[in-house]
């Protein structure tokens, strides 16, 4: 997902490695514990003060309006002026903050907000008094998440009578008495708590990930460290680091498809890569559950997912608000195939049949409006998809994400699909299946929308896909911890189920190999746990699939080892053991298990199970076979 980020200082590309390389050279590492130490603030704020005398500056006669100083007030919260709406008690562990209308605080880390007076907004949803308490992402890998208070809903209400004993519960009585004073018929008060989750604690046990949620080094100078915020998992930003930005396109989209959202609605996004599809989604599909219950969620893009690791196709039913990345919010879908590449493009077939299927899943007499998320590839072949499935599904709405003022494809208007070409279909619109038309016939027409991304770093090739997807795929391996606090427990200290080859199918999806090869490839690797139509049988020996299949996928895990003489899978999942039974495939893809899994092992001496030192990097013709399957080679087609 490309969303705004602060500007990745050049040289910063190693993976997983959310720190300025440069700017440990001359600044020893600081970590997020010692944020709010003193002599650590101290020496930063030196070196920030000595940094500026360094800088020309010019004596301005003008002073600032009264209005000017409002708009100051009323703008980013940051130095002195959150000192003065947020207090923090020791002895809860938490902090209450005063917001004014439209007041915004920009941050870095994790939190458990509650609004207890007024509202505010994150990513589009609105968090009233008297709602649950919604835990907050904004890790350094992403766009950092700005918190904005809105205008209260009850202009009547007496703010003084209402938030005394509000106040009074979180706070003692120095601090109390501080806040009231700040607060009006416009105001929102939050409570922020510190926030540890499996999740958080598993990612943090990754030395190259134990600061994803500390601001990276290119924002340091703009973190706002002495707050009482800070000692909360959290570190407020300051102007110069911006959050999300939203064009008026932008908002306009927005703002249309809620106005005329209803029931039925299908509203298909797609785009080039790297032009914030699936922050917009986030954000439209949080406007939306502001005024319905849940938005089902079809997925579309095998290489950036949402709500599971990448190379899956799925359908999912969203109840609550995206207030992280994806990684922070993996679940299982309702309907979920495991296509196993974040690529379509060496079997286009599949991939459209795959869709398919999900989509006829999918009850008709469902009042619920559904969201379609594409891939990025919108040229050539990737283009053809995208009418194919424009065709294939009743979308109501087509929003088309561009930026630098220009379309990076065609504007896919209901005019310009009059003459398009698919993959499967051709001018005039007719789906494939006769059935699939019954069941869902199109709409004659439906609402085009091109919304323009103006962020920082839009369309820009290069960025950290790979490590984005490791980090879904980590966050879901997650599961396999215990709950409870803990020390994390590596592969090799987790208890596996065993599984007889006899009894469940083995099968390879990305590429061909041969039988007498297949559990090389498979042993330590990723499978897609997934239930065949038929029985599998077996003649006493393993069952091998030559063809990749199309059926349900319900979870993953990782194949441990294989012990052949037993004939014995040993398998490592956090799948319920009821939903286990219904599993008779295993599929193997090209997701590989991040290797900051198999290298941190502790508790071993010589080398570690599943790491190999010794391989030839000067062998050739050892990689991947693979086999395109989207189109017919002329020399293959039979002459008429």
């Amino acid at each position: 997902m490309k969303v705004n980020k602060s500007k990745w200082v050049k040289g910063q590309a190693k993976s997983l490695k959310w720190k300025d390389v440069r700017g440990k050279r001359c600044r020893p590492p600081v970590s997020s514990s010692e944020l709010i130490s003193s002599p650590v603030i101290i020496r930063m704020v030196k070196e920030h003060q000595a940094c500026v005398k360094k800088k020309p500056t010019v004596k301005r006669l003008k002073s600032k309006t009264s209005a000017e100083m409002e708009d100051v007030s009323l703008g980013r919260l940051e130095g002195e002026s959150l000192h003065n709406c947020a207090e923090r008690d020791d002895r809860q562990n938490h902090a209450v903050l005063v917001m004014q209308k439209d007041q915004t605080l920009c941050f870095r880390g994790k939190c458990l907000l509650t609004c207890l007076y007024g509202r505010v907004e994150v990513m589009g949803f609105t968090i009233e008094e008297g709602q649950q308490s919604y835990p907050l992402f904004s890790p350094a890998s992403h766009c950092p998440l700005t918190i904005r208070a809105l205008e209260s809903s009850d202009q009547t209400r007496d703010e003084t009578t209402e938030a005394l004993p509000i106040l009074r519960k979180y706070l003692q009585l120095v601090s109390w008495k501080k806040l009231l004073k700040k607060v009006t018929s416009h105001s929102s008060i939050v409570l922020l708590e510190p926030m540890e989750t499996p999740l958080t604690r598993f990612l943090s046990s990754f030395t190259d990930l134990s600061e994803l949620f500390s601001p990276p080094m290119s924002e340091l100078m703009s973190a706002v460290l002495d707050t009482p915020l800070n000692g909360l998992g959290m570190i407020p930003l300051g102007k110069a680091v911006e959050g999300l930005e939203m064009s008026k396109s932008y908002r306009d989209g927005l703002n249309m498809v809620v106005r005329e959202m209803d029931g039925c609605a299908v509203i298909l996004v797609c785009g080039t890569k790297n032009v914030g599809k699936s922050t917009f989604i986030r954000t439209l599909i949080n406007n939306l559950l502001n005024h319905t219950a849940s938005v089902d969620y079809l997925e579309g893009d095998l290489g950036q997912t949402e709500f599971t690791p990448a190379g899956c196709l799925s359908l999912s039913t969203v109840r609550g608000p995206l207030l992280g990345p994806p990684f922070t919010h993996q679940c299982t879908p309702e309907h979920m195939i495991y296509y196993g590449h974040p690529s379509c493009e060496t079997d286009l077939e599949r991939y459209l049949e795959s869709l398919k299927s999900l989509w006829c899943r999918r009850s008709r007499s469902r009042a619920t409006p559904i969201i379609i998320n594409t891939m990025g590839w919108v040229k050539g072949f990737g283009f053809q998809l995208l009418v194919d499935m424009i065709r294939f599904l009743p979308v109501s709405h087509v929003i088309q994400l561009s930026h630098s003022g220009i379309n990076q494809c065609p504007a896919v208007t209901p005019e310009f699909m009059k003459t398009a070409h698919g993959c499967q279909t051709r001018p005039p619109a007719q789906t494939a299946l006769s059935e699939f038309t019954e069941s869902h016939s199109p709409p004659r027409s439906y609402t085009h929308l091109i919304v323009q991304s103006e962020f920082q770093g839009v369309g820009r090739q290069g960025t950290r896909t790979n490590e984005h997807r490791e980090l879904s795929l980590l966050a879901y391996l997650s599961q396999l911890q215990s709950p409870d606090p803990g020390p994390i427990k590596p592969l090799h200290s987790l208890t596996p189920y065993q599984v007889p080859n006899t009894a469940v199918a083995l099968g390879v999806l990305h590429c061909e190999v041969v039988p007498a090869h297949m559990f090389y490839a498979a042993n330590a690797s990723l499978v897609g746990l997934c239930c065949l139509g038929e029985k599998v049988s077996s003649r006493g020996g393993p069952v091998l699939l030559s063809q990749a299949p199309i059926c349900p996928c319900v979870g993953f895990g990782v194949l441990r080892g294989i012990d052949i003489g037993r004939g014995l899978y040993f398998l490592l999942t956090p799948v319920d053991p009821s939903i286990l039974r219904k599993v008779n495939c295993l599929l193997l893809g090209a997701i590989s298990l991040p290797s900051c899994i198999l290298t941190t092992q502790p508790g071993f001496e010589g080398e570690m199970p599943y790491v190999t030192t010794d391989y030839s990097f000067d062998l050739t013709g050892a990689g991947k076979l693979r086999v395109f399957k989207g189109l017919t080679r002329p020399s293959h087609i039979a002459p008429k």
